[in-house]
């Protein structure tokens, strides 16, 4: 399959494009910088523009692009970053899709997160939950909406509401790992809250499984039992044989984070609904086993 990827420089992008090699696909890549190999194209996704050419090429478009949401302190120009960056983004490859007379890709993965959701307390929620409230919800729900012309011209549109993708070189878990194996680790707030956690090799193999079978819609790619951070700080201490006895106040969070540490204590029972219903085998079920395999593969 011919399939082109926005966004795959990051933590997610990068990962996915290896794993699709070593599939055997063929592999273009987006970038905002001159192009340094033949597979990269250039793009200027805030003037809308991208080579209709190559979306035309594809068989299938992956969008994983969009700023770090908790890369820095939230000022009001870092999220106005966090929004562009994602609807632009989107926005640009879904016209650029529906523009296509002929030899429409068949798929366009384009990513999300759980933020859709806003805090949901201890409720389970899956794919049929209605939005939440607050900036994330406010940008996820945005952002899937600018992929409505290509959902229009007939393209199978999928949308990836990741959760927290367990990594030890990137993403949520690296600052953890560090603050923990010094002895430094606690849960964060009153530890009730919910984390929406994932394994990044099932992350990566939900998505190519959904590359491969006729979903549409909504995805949650988040692992199958979520758990509270005080349970999953109690997991994270014990593979790193280290105590957690240094809880994280609420305040703390809020003075250094501003208003993404109202987010990060969050709490998002999230359920992946649709890819259990469409039989996805996830290999790691529970927190202990996604952590094993974390610490494990530096």
């Amino acid at each position: 399959m011919r399939i082109l990827v926005a966004g795959a420089s990051g933590f997610l992008g990068t990962r996915l494009v290896g794993a699709l090699t070593e599939d055997g696909h063929k592999i273009r890549t987006l970038v905002r910088r001159e192009p340094r190999t033949a597979a990269e194209t250039r793009w200027e996704p805030s003037r809308r523009r991208v080579d209709p050419e190559v979306v035309a090429d594809a068989d299938a478009v992956i969008n994983l692009a969009g700023a770090n949401v908790g890369g820095r302190r939230w000022t009001e120009a870092y999220k106005r970053e966090l929004w562009d960056s994602r609807v632009d983004t989107t926005a640009t490859l879904a016209a650029a899709l529906a523009a296509i007379d002929s030899h429409q890709p068949k798929i366009l993965l384009n990513s999300s997160a759980v933020g859709f959701y806003g805090d949901t307390g201890d409720r389970p929620v899956d794919e049929q939950a209605p939005p939440g409230t607050g900036f994330l919800a406010d940008l996820c729900r945005e952002w899937e909406a600018a992929t409505a012309p290509a959902e229009a011209a007939g393209v199978r549109v999928a949308h990836l509401r990741t959760g927290l993708p367990l990594d030890s070189v990137e993403g949520f878990l690296k600052p953890l790992l560090l603050l923990f194996k010094l002895g430094l680790g606690g849960k964060l707030g009153s530890g009730d809250q919910y984390l929406p956690w994932i394994s990044l090799p099932d992350w990566l193999a939900a998505v190519r499984f959904l590359l491969d079978h006729d979903i549409s819609g909504p995805v949650n790619l988040t692992g199958p039992n979520p758990v509270t951070n005080a349970a999953f700080t109690r997991a994270l201490a014990r593979q790193v044989h280290r105590p957690a006895l240094v809880p994280v106040p609420r305040l703390a969070l809020r003075a250094v984070l501003g208003e993404f540490g109202n987010e990060a204590v969050a709490s998002q029972r999230v359920l992946p609904g649709v890819l259990t219903t469409a039989g996805f085998d996830f290999r790691y079920r529970d927190v202990t086993s996604a952590l094993r395999w974390a610490v494990e593969h530096p």
